[in-house]
């Protein structure tokens, strides 16, 4: 009898077990954290949806990432400005494999390109080499928006950040968004800023590269752009996919009513460090790398050596 009640009281035990277990809050991957209530809030406020287009604009020189929401009428307007922690790389393309140059150019980022389980916390790929990369024999791979604050060759935020990054973008391809454009920029492509780099050996490309960021500025549109003749062709129409490296075919350009801008909250620029230039793009910065840094600027010095030894400089998959 004193068996039997023992197994009883050890049963309901082990079912309370089980209850108590099963009613224990289930923590989502990362790449499926909910968007956050301030995210939502400021959305809101900027008349976005969660779910409305998105378009992505990186900017090397300021070590700058935009994010910009489709609204009801059609045009994109900001949502938030993010520090880059670091790229790698100096001012101009990406050429091969291993230079640790971090692209500039037009890319589109499709649902596959989006990666939950990278080994830099999360990220996705830029898809590069693009069809101009490739029909100018520009070689590499695994170019990535990622965490981790290090970069062998990709555009490096902090973790939190690109947390919120892959969530606002993700939540753009979950509502039916088949893609989404990433233009990488050297710098922003004033007409004054264009002109004190006149004589930089990519002056030509960069010239190229400022019909797209001056569509965006005058229509708040990101323009359709094609690649012939193995250069880039903005804000362009074609009934079929052109050759890359062939001539390029006839093609239709839109026209867009002049943008009247819509009610909106001032620009919002999310709070972060640049680490560009003063610690090791090899290795995630510590807290005291951090401060180290940040006493530099001050100082005015120009790279502070980092805490941990840096892995092998081969860039791999991230």
């Amino acid at each position: 009898m004193k068996r039997g009640l023992l197994g009883l009281v050890a049963a309901v035990a082990a079912g309370l077990w089980l209850a108590a277990c099963s009613n224990a809050p289930v923590i989502p991957a990362p790449s499926e954290v909910p968007l956050g209530k301030e995210t939502l809030e400021l959305l809101a406020k900027k008349g976005m949806q969660a779910g409305s287009p998105v378009f992505v604009r990186i900017f090397k020189e300021e070590s700058e990432l935009e994010i910009w929401k489709q609204r009801d009428d059609g045009r994109y307007y900001h949502f938030k400005t993010y520090p880059i922690c670091t790229w790698s790389g100096e001012l101009g393309p990406k050429l091969v494999q291993g230079d640790r140059q971090a692209p500039e150019g037009f890319y589109t980022i499709t649902p596959t390109l989006m990666n939950p389980n990278s080994k830099f916390y999360l990220s996705f790929n830029l898809g590069y080499p693009n069809s101009f990369d490739r029909a100018h024999g520009r070689t590499g791979d695994s170019v990535m928006v990622h965490g981790k604050c290090r970069s062998a060759g990709c555009y490096a935020m902090t973790d939190a950040l690109m947390e919120e990054i892959y969530g606002v973008t993700r939540e753009s391809l979950k509502a039916g968004q088949p893609s989404f454009q990433l233009h990488a920029f050297p710098f922003r492509m004033t007409d004054a800023r264009m002109a004190q780099m006149k004589k930089h050996k990519w002056y030509g490309f960069w010239k190229t590269l400022k019909q797209g960021y001056d569509h965006f500025e005058t229509y708040r549109i990101p323009p359709n752009v094609a690649v012939c003749e193995s250069r880039y062709v903005v804000n362009v129409l074609s009934q079929s996919r052109p050759d890359p490296t062939g001539a390029c075919p006839p093609f239709q350009r839109p026209t867009f009513a002049a943008f009247t801008p819509l009610p909106t909250e001032p620009e919002t620029i999310a709070s972060g460090n640049k680490m560009k230039g003063l610690v090791s793009t090899d290795v995630e910065p510590t807290l005291a790398d951090i401060t180290a840094a940040k006493s530099a600027l001050q100082t005015g010095a120009t790279t502070v050596p980092v805490s941990s030894p840096a892995p092998n400089p081969v860039a791999t998959a991230q």
